[in-house]
Order: C-alpha cells, then structure tokens, then sequence
C-alpha cells in the first residue's frame, strides 16, 4: 500500500481511503467480541450497594381503588356531602359529574401507630404497623392503559419494559429450576392490558414474567404428553441436546441461540420444581385458614397470595398478583363493590404480611399493594366515583420500608396530592434502591440513547429516602 499523501485535500483523502475505515472498525470490533463469551442473563449479579430487600410481591388492584374510602380520611368532604366541589376538576366523564361524596364507611386508628383506615379493612389494619401507606401519589394519566403503564413502566407509552423486568436485569435470578419473575393470574381472565402488564419491553425476552396458574395445570404446555414414557422424553431432550451443542460449537458467539437453549433447559427442570412450590398440601390448616382458603370469598385470591409467599421462600425473585380485567374502577355502586373487593383481597394481603413475618421473610421481601390511580371525591351519576390522577394511596411493608408510617398528604377532599408528592418515577427509584440498585446506573441501550426505568435525565427522578428506614 503506497503512502499517504498528506498534501490531499480532506476531501481527496476521502474518496481515496475512505472504504478502508470501515475495514478498520469492524476489525476492532471482531478483536473485542473474539475474546467475549455467551453469558448467562439471569445469572445472579451483586447489588451496587447493601440492600434493604431481595425479592418482591406486588399485590396489583386494577382499576383504581378509591383513596377517600379506603386509606385518606376526609372529614370536610363528609361535612360537605351532596354540595358543589369548590374548585376545578378534572375529570374523565365530563357530563356526569356530581357533588361531593363523602364516605359512607367509618374510619378509626389502627395499631401502635394509629394510621387511620377505612372500617372496609380490618385485616389491613391488623398489619398496619409493619407498613408504610403513601397518601400522596400522583399518575400522570387518567386513562387506565396509560396510567398502567406509568405505574408499571415509569412512562404513559406502550413498549416499556416492567418494572420486575427491570429487577431481573439489575439482580439475575437466585434460582436455575424456577422462572425469576412470576405472574399468578385470575382463573377470570386478563386483567386490562394483558400480557403488557409483565412485559420485557425492549429488554430481552428473558426478563419478563412468567404466568402461573394457581389450580390445574400450573405452567401451559410444561407437563409432557401421558402417552410419552419418561425415558422417551429424556432421550428426546439429550438429543436436541447434542444438535444445539453442535450448532453452538458452529456458531460459538450466538448468544440468541445460547439464551433459546437455557430456556429449553429451564423447562426441563421446572417439569419438577414448578408443581412441588405449588403445592400447598403441605402447608398446615392454621396457615390455610389465615388466607382465608375455609371462606369462599377469599379462597382464590387467598390461595395466589399463599402461593406468592411459597415462590419467593424458594427463590423467585419477582411476584406479580393480578386480577381479572379492572374491578376497582368503581363508576357506579362505589360502595356496594368496595365492600365485595375488600371482602375478597383484605384478609389474604395482610396474611402474607403475617405469614412473611413469621417465616423471617418480610425483612428481606417488599409487599406493595396498589392500583393506577384514585377517585374523585364528587360522585358520577348517583353512586360512583370517575378517575383521578391526581391523588392515590398505596402501601408497601417490609423490605426496608419504614413502619407504622404514613407519608404525604391531600387536599381536603382528597383530590390533590400536595404534600411530600410521589411520582410513579420517584416510587420507581425508592424501590430499586430498596434492592440494592441504583436508578441512575441501571440503564441499558436504546435507539441511540442510555435508557433506564426512571429515565432520570428526562424525569430527574429521586429516591424518596423517608420512605425507607434509615441505615445504620
């Protein structure tokens, strides 16, 4: 190759050398990716920094439960029933917008630390003082799938990956027999927005979660046909065994086809592990009784609860309970159907806290229990309540969360989050720190941009430190 002739102008260099840099950068890149070797995504990853938490059970409400009769108190909307709203609204059906509406249920301190809660839970209010119950969330949508993703996803857009997909990128996997990230759905049905609820989003699809059913056949198309003999099916799985082998030794820098083979394999091993976690014949009848399994109405949604605290005892990193389509989304009867959902969800969602508690779990284990938003303190139509995003309350025991606390406040209607607000962003950071993960750092490519859950360039999100017991 003759020398270069620095005497060219720029644009002669160009065009005369310019198809050699190419050359030169795919080299470099070939040198750095020849020394790299297929790694395993869920392989367990240290935290960035000592954790309160290593595990989470997220108890999801679709639909927007009602803050004014639930978990915020508000005597001057009681004194007010039945007269105008004295500022603006904003609201989603405009045309059947009332007057106030106080609650009609009663509420009164509960536990050691007196956080006042709706007579609609009693069993809440007997775990109340392992709990920290947020006042002041904010959505930044009022429209249930937005809202949704805002809560699961940090932002109103679709595509997103959850939060838990965030989790198992951040910390791996402390188990290689059992999914990392599990979603205990209603034998009813999806809820609202499907399967984008546990989405991976642009993140692989290994991090996202996994449904289980709690009765029958627990994982779809995991138990091998009865017609197949047991040493048929091994010798069928050592033999795809050998020709993946194989197609690796050809292809030794597919880490596509790597992570494709781990999933072959984890279906293998959970023909086993997954029906003997699922098990619950063993627990004893006190515990069964505590989740309420002996009551129709709280059996099923008791029995996914039970199984949540049985998946993170053994390992799972990430649980999910969700409920079939959006019952929480009260436009009419608020009260008649707060009083079934409460009735249905109370006794299993504090059980878990006792039960976690006993087992020495809870300190290691987050419990959140939450909705998308709230409701408007006025009425829609005779007896419901419209959406509000302005204004939500959530709880969240164990994991390093303070306890016997209540954090933020509204308006005096209940509308308007206005102290010590907390954006699903913000909530977002207070978790992941909670694991022993940094918001800021934990960020992964994304169309020519470090993206991360809290996007916190764009939403300057910030760990809400007095949520979390202090460190020592």
């Amino acid at each position: 190759m003759n020398p270069i002739d620095f005497t060219l102008t720029r644009r002669a260099f160009l065009g005369r050398y310019a198809g050699g840099l190419g050359s030169l950068a795919l080299a470099h890149l070939l040198a750095a990716d020849a020394g790299a070797t297929p790694a395993d995504p869920l392989a367990p990853k240290a935290p960035r920094h000592r954790p309160g938490a290593r595990s989470v059970i997220c108890l999801f409400q679709h639909g927007g439960p009602s803050q004014v009769d639930l978990f915020d108190p508000k005597p001057e909307l009681t004194r007010r029933h039945g007269q105008p709203h004295p500022g603006g609204l904003e609201v989603h059906f405009h045309t059947q917008v009332g007057k106030l509406l106080g609650s009609p249920f009663r509420f009164q301190k509960c536990g050691r630390s007196g956080v006042e809660l709706s007579e609609l839970l009693p069993h809440t209010a007997g775990v109340i003082d392992e709990a920290t119950l947020v006042r002041s969330m904010v959505s930044d949508s009022v429209d249930h799938e937005a809202a949704l993703h805002c809560i699961h996803t940090g932002k109103t857009f679709a595509g997103r990956p959850s939060w838990g997909s965030w989790v198992l990128y951040g910390l791996g996997s402390m188990r290689q027999d059992l999914p990392a990230y599990v979603v205990l759905s209603d034998p009813g049905g999806l809820p609202v927005d499907g399967t984008n609820n546990w989405s991976s989003g642009f993140l692989p699809a290994v991090y996202q979660g996994t449904p289980f059913r709690a009765s029958g056949t627990p994982v779809a198309n995991l138990v091998p046909p009865a017609d197949v003999p047991a040493d048929g099916r091994r010798n069928q799985l050592d033999f795809l065994r050998e020709l993946n082998s194989a197609h690796l030794r050809r292809h030794p820098r597919d880490t596509e086809l790597e992570a494709r083979v781990g999933h072959y394999e984890l279906a293998a091993k959970m023909q086993t592990s997954v029906p003997a976690v699922l098990d619950i014949s063993t627990e004893t009848e006190e515990t069964k009784r505590l989740y309420g399994l002996d009551n129709p109405k709280t059996a099923e949604y008791g029995k996914r609860c039970l199984l949540a605290r049985r998946l993170v005892e053994q390992g799972v990193r990430f649980v999910q309970v969700f409920l079939s389509g959006q019952p929480w989304d009260t436009h009419d009867k608020n009260a008649a159907r707060l009083k079934d959902l409460c009735a249905m969800t109370d006794r299993p969602s504090a059980a878990l806290v006792t039960d976690l508690k006993r087992r020495g779990l809870l300190d290691s284990t987050i419990v959140l229990w939450t909705g998308e938003f709230g409701r408007l303190p006025v009425s829609q139509g005779a007896d419901g309540r419209d959406h509000n995003r302005h204004a939500f309350s959530l709880w969240i025991a164990g994991g390093g969360f303070r306890k016997g606390y209540v954090h933020g406040a509204t308006d005096d209607f209940g509308y308007r989050a206005v102290t010590d607000v907390v954006r699903a962003p913000d909530l977002h950071a207070t978790l992941l720190h909670a694991l022993g993960l940094d918001h800021t750092r934990l960020t992964v490519r994304h169309e020519g941009r470090d993206d991360s859950l809290t996007d916190f360039g764009v939403t300057r999100a910030d760990v809400v430190e007095g949520l979390l017991v202090a460190p020592h």
